[in-house]
């Protein structure tokens, strides 16, 4: 199976999109076809030995038939994930590559100054919804109308109304003929035609033109949400780096982020963000880091720490030794996952889209039906029930229900975002309102990962910071690092496996190890009770004392499972392959209702799935490392620390918190609620205001100005409604 990506330039119609989908979708050829609206881009799996340049022909009469406006272009799929800035587009190189324009990287000679190259759908002098040309437009057309209400009763107030019709319905009119010559009916343009034709028949002029003139604004409104929707994910891509530094012989040179390799050197002066990921080799510098984790305080950087890409340098300069290519990079992931969001639907969303195919010819159908019957039973004249009938026509469009829903997701998806919050859909993103149920693995989520001295027991430390010099073991490392002094080379150093290390010591030998070891060399000892790994120290037979190596809590631990408990969380779990004494008391410490201590990978994995579908809600793993991977990925909600954690974690994950910090994952949870309660409070308006207007259209107290409100006014609503702020 391969994926084809197809961008949809100027595709703004959320039910045209759905019924491009179903249409490709049932094709023999395709597994699975997905439309992301934010992005205009159709992404297509295809079955096994179909040719992509067979499909362009068919995907192009396919789009054209819903959508004769739309532009379509084939291009790659790394090529058209990339979204620009006006300014950054298409000036004498190439935006996608950096080549000459006339490079022909992208299958033509170059490109228009009006599109870009890369097919990233940015057009040059592109209008707004709201541009001058619709002022314009709607300026004539209202003054027009004005005088055709002034002059009602006059002879000139017919052909006045018309052209009020026509500057305000030209487009629609148009656009209704075409796609009935390609044999698509029930599209909204047909059905607004149809209704306010119908209007001017039966001599309701001012209606048909007040019900084209509120459409066209409505239409603007929802281009406008979408267009601002589309420049949130723009305005990530301000942490998108335009170049690197690389340094070669002492001396920097600009280069494309994409040129440099690992290990190479690069310097980030201050003002400028770091383009790829690193160590930091030389130089100290404040960072600011709330484009990946959505935190105001800086946080320092100095020789030996790692740093992230997307951060920016607030001051000195740092020489960075390249860690990974600039495709593996924090900020290129970060971008890949919120872009690619938007496609990934949650159950609302397919049932809405399914909903909509079957609302409109349903209403349609009963347009119709009140159309012909009535009149038929000798119930009034065929006038009036047609002109009841143009309301059900009216309000057919689901345009409401089919972009609010999505927006609100997306909308969603974006505020956690600007958190530091990777939500990678909108399926995640109604697991999370959902969790009952949050396991955690204790190193590296619980605890901060970095091994400390926590206590030394009689004067041991030099004896066993000698002996541990010889390792590279994080807890001799912690051994090590914990004295001050200089260390003479161990003799005669042994790794004692499953016990230990011994070495010679002016002629005597020193053990270091665990109690076995102690034991087996007949050494009496006094135990440690205290939590973290016990280092035992005798020297020629004679115990001396112990010292005490432990992980840490993170900071504000306890807070954020307070957090975490606020937001609904019933049940907190920890999965550990730690030994039982000290898994116990991190779990009593933070008040955690089970721990299950010495555990592989695969008993993670195991118990997870005992636990699924056992409590009402859903069930969450938050882990980091790269032995999470198979458990992140099968539980309901894998959520990964993405400051510290592996690829494997990330990638497997549905949510990362880019800052390590588990209190984001309550504010997760809390975007999460408010996002749903959005999305219902849309569909139950939509739905219950257009079904209050088709009912009282019945006996005809519902008119055309309320079925056009029930149509463009509750989709504008249900728009800005979507749009509110989420956290």
């Amino acid at each position: 199976m391969s994926e084809m990506k197809v961008y949809l330039k100027g595709l703004t119609c959320a039910h045209c999109a759905g019924k491009i989908e179903d249409s490709l979708s049932r094709m023999a050829e395709t597994e699975e076809v997905s439309i992301n609206l934010m992005k205009q881009e159709m992404t297509l799996d295809l079955k096994n030995g179909v040719s992509e340049e067979k499909m362009q022909e068919v995907i192009e009469k396919t789009v054209h038939k819903f959508e004769s406006d739309v532009e379509v272009l084939f291009q790659q799929a790394t090529h058209v994930t990339q979204i620009h800035e006006e300014e950054s587009c298409c000036d004498d190189d190439c935006c996608c590559c950096g080549h000459d324009d006339d490079c022909g990287c992208h299958g033509h000679e170059g490109h228009e100054q009006d599109d870009c190259c890369c097919g990233c759908g940015h057009e040059h002098g592109e209008e707004e919804a709201f541009g001058k040309s619709f002022f314009l437009r709607f300026g004539l057309g209202l003054v027009l109308f004005l005088g055709a209400v002034f002059l009602e009763e006059g002879v000139a107030s017919g052909p006045l109304f018309l052209a009020a019709y026509l500057v305000f319905g030209y487009d629609v009119l148009l656009r209704a003929a075409k796609n009935i010559l390609r044999g698509q009916m029930f599209d909204e343009n047909f059905l607004m035609s149809l209704s306010t034709i119908g209007a001017l028949a039966i001599g309701e002029m001012a209606e048909a033109v007040f019900v084209m003139l509120f459409y066209q604004v409505g239409e603007a409104f929802q281009d406008y949400a979408v267009a601002r929707s589309r420049k949130s994910i723009t305005a990530l891509l301000d942490i998108r780096p335009d170049f690197a530094r690389l340094v070669v012989n002492g001396e920097a040179k600009e280069v494309n982020p994409e040129l440099v390799r690992i290990g190479d050197c690069i310097l980030v002066k201050a003002g400028e963000r770091i383009p790829l990921d690193g160590i930091v080799e030389e130089g100290h510098a404040m960072l600011d880091t709330a484009a990946l984790t959505g935190e105001s305080l800086p946080r320092n950087a100095e020789a030996g720490d790692r740093v992230l890409s997307g951060c920016i340098n607030m001051d000195g300069n740092l020489h960075i030794r390249v860690e990974k290519p600039f495709g593996e990079s924090t900020v290129m992931k970060i971008l890949e996952m919120v872009q690619n969001a938007a496609g990934k639907k949650s159950k609302t969303e397919k049932f809405i889209t399914r909903f909509a195919r079957v609302y409109t010819p349903v209403v349609v159908l009963l347009a119709v039906l009140v159309a012909v019957l009535p009149p038929a039973l000798g119930l009034g004249s065929f006038s009036v029930w047609f002109g009841r009938a143009l309301v059900f026509l009216v309000v057919s469009c689901p345009c409401a229900l089919v972009l609010s829903v999505p927006l609100s997701y997306f909308a969603g998806i974006g505020a956690a975002s600007k958190r530091g919050i990777l939500i990678k859909g909108g399926g995640d993103l109604d697991t999370l309102c959902k969790l009952e149920k949050v396991v955690f693995d204790k190193t590296g989520t619980l605890t901060k990962g970095k091994f400390s001295v926590t206590e030394v027991e009689g004067d041991v430390l030099r004896l066993a910071a000698i002996g541990e010099a010889m390792s590279n073991h994080p807890i001799a490392q912690a051994i090590v690092n914990a004295y001050e002094g200089e260390l003479p080379a161990a003799e005669n150093y042994q790794e004692l496996g499953g016990y230990g290390i011994s070495y010679a010591l002016e002629g005597e030998t020193v053990l270091l190890g665990n109690s076995r070891l102690m034991e087996r060399e007949h050494i009496p000892y006094e135990k440690a009770n205290g939590i973290g790994t016990v280092v035992y120290v005798a020297k020629g037979g004679e115990f001396l004392g112990h010292i005490l190596v432990a992980d840490t809590l993170k900071e504000n631990i306890a807070e954020s499972l307070d957090a975490l408990r606020k937001q609904g969380v019933k049940e907190m779990v920890m999965l550990t392959g730690d030994r039982k004494e000290t898994a116990e008391a991190v779990a009593k410490k933070l008040k955690l209702d089970a721990v299950y201590s010495e555990l592989l990978p695969e008993n993670k994995v195991e118990q997870m799935e005992k636990w699924k579908g056992t409590c009402e809600g859903k069930s969450a793993f938050v882990g980091d490392g790269i032995n999470d991977a198979p458990v992140l990925a099968g539980a309901d909600l894998g959520v990964a620390m993405g400051g510290i954690g592996s690829d494997a974690a990330i990638e497997a994950a549905d949510v990362v918190l880019m800052d390590d910090d588990i209190g984001k994952l309550a504010v997760g949870i809390k975007i999460a609620k408010n996002t749903r309660k959005i999305v219902n409070q849309n569909i139950v308006f939509a739905l219950g205001f257009k079904i209050l207007v088709l009912i009282l259209s019945i006996p005809g107290i519902a008119t055309m100005w309320m079925a056009v409100f029930a149509d463009v006014g509750v989709c504008v609503l249900a728009i800005l409604n979507a749009m509110r702020k989420k956290d």
